[in-house]
């Protein structure tokens, strides 16, 4: 008998963990709709205890994009302005297209990664399997490290973009507050 375990064992208690972390992020985005909370990738993935890449995953991020566009209906949207915020809202709508191509390629590349590695897995004697098991750990400590460094970017990205829509919305402002004022004097 091997004294490391059966490689079909562990795929069987790696299957089961990944359907539970499944179920707590579902159960999770259920909770904080239900109490009105925000709804972000990063909120969702704190309140389930998992990691921020897994509620990117097929089967969960559109879960995620459906609770968060129901809840869009709530948010004020400013008017529409001319001008110059035709330039920002352009520049809003190419920056979450990025984001949207971003998102399905890291998935693709995601997707790949998994085959090309359960391929070699299977290729591999189980005398070398604990070793790749270490290196597979090491690289998805890795990968994890440019997930959150990609994360906080978008973070950024998101709160630049939020001040923007400030911006916007303050220069609406003060151009409705100067058309009074020379509709008052003109």
């Amino acid at each position: 008998m091997n004294p490391r375990g059966n490689p079909h064992t562990l795929a069987q208690a790696r299957r089961r963990d990944s359907l539970d972390k499944r179920q707590r992020v579902l159960t999770a985005l259920a909770a904080l709709e239900q109490q009105g909370e925000r709804i972000t990738f990063t909120a969702v993935a704190r309140t389930a205890n998992v990691s921020t890449w897994l509620t990117y995953t097929t089967g969960l991020r559109e879960h995620i994009e459906a609770a968060q566009r129901r809840q869009r209906p709530t948010l004020r949207k400013p008017a529409r302005a001319e001008g110059s915020t035709a330039a920002l809202h352009t520049e809003l709508e190419l920056a979450r297209q990025e984001i949207r191509t971003l998102r399905q390629d890291n998935e693709r590349m995601r997707h790949a990664v998994q085959h090309q590695l359960g391929l070699q897995l299977d290729a591999l004697s189980t005398e070398h399997l604990t070793d790749r098991v270490d290196e597979l750990i090491r690289t998805n400590q890795q990968l994890q490290d440019q997930l959150q460094q990609a994360t906080e970017t978008n973070k950024a990205l998101q709160t630049h973009v939020s001040t923007l829509e400030a911006d916007l919305s303050a220069a609406r402002t003060s151009l409705r507050r100067m058309i009074r004022e020379e509709n008052t004097h003109g």
